[in-house]
């Protein structure tokens, strides 16, 4: 990648942000929801943000998309990939976090939307020695088939009334979309569920997850990402529950690449990562071999 790429204008030094933002947005195939997920992007209160497509290798559709949406919206920054050779989403997100140029990388997925409020609520609670747990809503099938660009444009996403109308039935998730401000806040300071580093929606430094040689490498779907905020606690950050105040809505599709014994695998490493206070990788983002395949290829306007 040329040394010439900037941030978008938006983050120049002297406009006082701080700190600065990669949103790392992982993507396998499925160029339709990828779409709707960038989208999303685009109509954030908050823009001040380079975006990073990290693509496991799909198809070049996907890339196609990220491009045209990038051209449609003015969304600035990047498309990695690298060639299909089973599940290697955790490599793909290591290349992210070398390639990004932010301070602090938001991590989500390309079959999640987010809430217009979202990057502006992980840099507005982003604190030193610290990293964000957010939410996820998973939409089921029905109403997934009823969103398209306009109901992103629109906001009818994440639009409680609307998503019920089209047959949502989230009971006492409700509370994470009809809660705001203080309230939510509250919420999240009372909640049971554990502030777990899950990639459809957290957020931390670029400085701590290189000091956790950030993912595992080989490890395949089913928690591959609650390894890493588990690591950056046991090198002394703290995890801090926000899933009340940032919002993603997880759009439904099938999961061919959910292998059981994978996931059985995962959990049993995940639990002895925890036990043992680990703080590195043992294959992660220092033991990334050299690859000729892998491409970046910038967005922009």
């Amino acid at each position: 990648m040329s040394e010439a790429w900037r941030y978008p204008d938006v983050l120049a030094p002297d406009d006082g942000a701080v700190p600065r933002i990669s949103v790392i947005v992982s993507a396998y195939r499925r160029p339709d929801l990828l779409e709707l997920a960038l989208r999303g992007f685009a109509r954030q209160d908050d823009r001040r943000f380079e975006l990073i497509v990290a693509d496991d290798g799909s198809g070049p559709e996907v890339r196609a998309t990220a491009l045209r949406v990038a051209r449609e919206t003015g969304l600035e920054g990047m498309h990695l990939w690298h060639p299909d050779a089973g599940f290697r989403k955790t490599t793909i997100l290591n290349r992210a976090i070398l390639a990004a140029r932010g301070d602090y990388l938001l991590f989500t997925d390309g079959d999640c939307v987010p809430r217009a409020d979202l990057v502006a609520v992980h840099r507005r609670l982003a604190r030193p020695r610290c990293f964000l747990a957010g939410g996820c809503l998973r939409l089921p099938a029905a109403v997934t088939g009823a969103i398209g660009p306009e109901e992103i444009e629109s906001a009818r996403v994440t639009d409680l009334r609307w998503l019920r109308e089209q047959g949502w039935r989230p009971g006492r998730r409700a509370l994470r979309l009809a809660c705001t401000g203080r309230l939510a806040a509250l919420l999240d300071r009372v909640t049971s569920t554990a502030p777990d580093f899950q990639g459809n929606n957290a957020s931390a430094w670029r400085d701590e997850l290189l000091a956790v040689n950030g993912f595992d490498c080989d490890m395949g779907y089913g928690g591959e990402d609650r390894v890493v905020g588990f690591r950056m606690v046991s090198a002394g950050a703290r995890a801090v529950q926000v899933r009340h105040r940032a919002i993603t809505m997880h759009l439904h599709h099938e999961k061919p690449y959910r292998v059981e014994a994978a996931v059985d695998r995962n959990h049993r490493r995940i639990r002895a990562a925890r036990r043992s206070g680990e703080r590195r990788a043992p294959l992660g983002i220092a033991e990334l071999p050299h690859d000729p395949s892998f491409r970046i290829t910038r967005l922009t306007r």
